[in-house]
């Protein structure tokens, strides 16, 4: 499987597997206790090709993240079921996780930060110091949540498949064959990743929310973060998009390679969540990514065991 040039890959890391997704659709893989490889195909027509005012820039951003994310949970539900040998969880236990961590975030990443602004305020004249100190502040609870979560077995598994994902995309984008001892040899870091973009959209915020008002409330500068917060992710996306692209043109212009550096600090960040993996995730990732491929327009629902 080699190529010059490709279409862009997506991926997520699952429990015990990895989702891929195509232009036709999304192959996940998991790993069972008895330690064959399930295999979900499943055709997808993504919201932009159903809805063209999402292909609009900064616009389509916020649709991509709201549709990654409902497809996330769904296969997130379906590696769960696989990886325990239960049956697969009811659709709205997963979305009720999604609102609680919704829920949580908002707390810790927009409405504590906010309450520091408020309490400084008397002490810090200077609104852009304000909102640089803001900003930092809830960067620093960003990593301090990464770091806590990485110190556990279970989420050291889930960044190594996260490895695994890149490291099969960036051998695919390479135009190497994507076989084991080929992807093993490849970085687990790539530019077009959720952790970039995350982190990203963090540092894009210390920017944006400086145009909001020094006099709010906490909870009213929440909800104007909250408001704004779709313009912030629209504008990562971008970034994050652009610098994308020179891993899978070569000849990417100038404008790409600025985003590429701009958005290293994401990179950078991935030593947190990715971690290299074994052969055998390695193998599991291949087997995702080429149930994607093989997906065809329409194509039904199928469900199958790997040897």
């Amino acid at each position: 499987m080699s190529s010059a040039r490709i279409d862009p890959i997506g991926g997520q890391a699952v429990i015990e597997g990895v989702m891929m997704r195509g232009l036709n659709g999304i192959g996940v893989a998991v790993r069972a206790p008895e330690g064959d490889i399930r295999i979900k195909q499943e055709s997808l027509v993504s919201w932009r090709s159903r809805y063209p005012v999402l292909k609009i820039p900064f616009i389509r951003g916020v649709g991509a993240l709201i549709e990654s994310m409902t497809v996330g949970i769904r296969m997130l539900n379906y590696s769960a079921s696989v990886a325990t040998g239960e049956q697969e969880a009811e659709k709205g236990g997963g979305w009720m996780g999604m609102v609680i961590g919704l829920g949580i975030a908002i707390l810790l990443f927009k409405f504590l930060p906010a309450v520091v602004f408020v309490q400084l305020k008397p002490y810090v004249g200077n609104l852009i110091a304000l909102n640089a100190i803001e900003g930092l502040v809830r960067l620093g609870i960003f990593l301090a949540y990464l770091l806590g979560i990485s110190r556990f077995e279970e989420v050291k598994r889930l960044f190594q498949y996260h490895g695994a994902e890149h490291q099969v995309i960036n051998c695919l984008e390479s135009g190497k064959e994507v076989t084991v001892p080929n992807a093993l040899s490849f970085s687990p870091i790539h530019p077009r990743c959720g952790t970039s973009f995350l982190l990203v959209t963090l540092l894009m915020s210390i920017v944006v929310f400086s145009f909001i008002g020094g006099d709010l409330s906490a909870v009213e500068r929440t909800f104007a973060k909250l408001a704004l917060l779709p313009v912030v992710a629209g504008l990562a996306f971008e970034l994050i998009r652009l610098a994308g692209k020179t891993s899978t043109d070569k000849s990417a212009g100038i404008l790409a390679w600025s985003a590429y550096w701009l958005t290293t600090p994401g990179m950078w960040l991935q030593r947190i969540t990715t971690r290299p993996a074994n052969a055998e995730q390695i193998e599991v990732a291949i087997a995702s990514l080429e149930a994607a491929l093989a997906i065809q327009p329409s194509a039904p629902l199928t469900e199958r065991p790997v040897p």
